[in-house]
């Protein structure tokens, strides 16, 4: 498997950021971190590997960019309002030095986004606010609501950055559109911590007729055993 390193300063973030991609053709695949996690996390857990042959045909190219969630969400030594200005930062990179790299590495006009945990936050997000490079949006046990990294404080960039609260107000007519021919699959487990929120953004997308997947397994929980599973089922099913 062709696995490339990069290594570059982000003048969205003002600093050096790394990613690892896999493959060299095929749809282009972002895959967030979790919480914690660094670029390296998909394929230290075996998101990598679970989709090998989709990626050595050159069906997948898989990006893998880093984190910055201890400079932004978890930063608990600056004021909330800071953290949500450092991920827009973090989202502007996304969009600007990796998005745009992953179309022109692959030809492809639109992106598949995935993440497990709260790297599902970060890929449902950025698809609805950029369903114009967004095709397709899965998330493995998504964590979607970020009013627990701000402690009461409420401002335009964190309404706008919490789909629990600007999807249901959501009702331009640019949008709406183009997330309904967005290919979605809310996937989850009935054990898993995270399960009402997936159930409420569900519900959220069901209320504007938006086409999706809410697919709640029997005896998974909120783990990589199972991400591992969902993800490559996931791929299986956009590939054909």
């Amino acid at each position: 498997m062709k696995e490339n390193y990069h290594k570059w300063h982000s003048l969205k973030l003002d600093r050096e950021f790394e990613m690892l991609t896999f493959g060299s053709s095929g749809l282009p695949v972002i895959i967030f971190p979790t919480s914690g996690g660094r670029y390296y996390e998909a394929k230290d857990r075996g998101l990598i590997k679970a989709v090998s042959g989709l990626i050595n045909s050159g069906a997948l190219m898989i990006f893998c960019p880093d984190s910055i969630n201890s400079e932004s969400w978890y930063n608990y030594s600056v004021h909330p309002a800071e953290r949500v200005k450092r991920h827009i930062q973090y989202e502007n990179a996304i969009l600007d030095e990796v998005i745009e790299f992953a179309e022109h590495e692959t030809g492809f006009k639109k992106v598949a986004v995935s993440g497990c945990s709260f790297g599902g936050y970060h890929a449902a997000n950025i698809a609805f606010k950029h369903p114009d490079k967004i095709g397709y949006l899965f998330t493995l046990s998504g964590a979607y609501d970020i009013k627990r990294f701000i402690f009461g404080h409420y401002d335009d960039d964190c309404y706008f950055n919490n789909p629990p609260d600007y999807m249901p107000n959501l009702n331009d007519d640019w949008y709406l559109s183009r997330i309904k021919q967005m290919h979605i699959v809310l996937g989850t487990g009935e054990h898993d911590f995270c399960l009402e929120e997936n159930y409420r953004l569900s519900e959220i997308l069901s209320s504007k007729k938006i086409k999706h997947q809410l697919d709640v397994r029997k005896n998974n929980g909120h783990d990589w055993q199972w991400w591992l599973i969902m993800f490559r089922e996931y791929l299986l099913k956009i590939i054909d």
